[in-house]
């Protein structure tokens, strides 16, 4: 399950799609906008995405996860447009019958999110400049 939203993010909304009685783990993981980024105060942010590939990227990533860590349900919801500090801007949430399986299906679903799925964001700042925020995670992984 993946979507890319316009609107506030409601992870109470979410949790009630992955509950599950035969799982005893639930892991969320909630990314914030923060107000100070690489040396520059930033005053908001706005993410783009191209939706045909990120979403078809982002349900590979959960079969994957879903297959590997033997998870049983996982949500991506990743906001596009503007958004102010404080916003949650991804929200992921996995089930698993045990709580390491939870994590570690997680975990997973953010690192290759960050990776393999196409949505940029660009940073306003204080002084008035703006701009197009690299993904140090995405360099790692150029060279393996």
């Amino acid at each position: 399950m993946f979507l890319l939203s316009n609107n506030t993010l409601d992870p109470e909304e979410y949790i009630k799609e992955l509950k599950d009685d035969s799982c005893g783990g639930y892991v969320s993981f909630e990314g914030w906008v923060r107000d100070f980024n690489e040396g520059k105060k930033v005053t908001h942010l706005k993410y783009e995405a191209y939706q045909v590939l990120a979403e078809k990227e982002a349900q590979q990533i959960i079969q994957e996860a879903i297959e590997k860590f033997d998870a049983r349900k996982i949500k991506i919801v990743h906001r596009v447009g503007d958004l102010q500090i404080s916003e949650i801007a991804v929200w992921i949430g996995a089930t698993a019958v045990h709580r390491g399986e939870a994590f570690d299906a997680c975990e997973y679903v953010i690192d290759q999110l960050k990776i393999r799925v196409p949505i940029w964001k660009k940073e306003y700042y204080v002084d008035g400049d703006s701009g197009w925020v690299e993904c140090h995670e995405c360099k790692k992984h150029i060279h393996d």
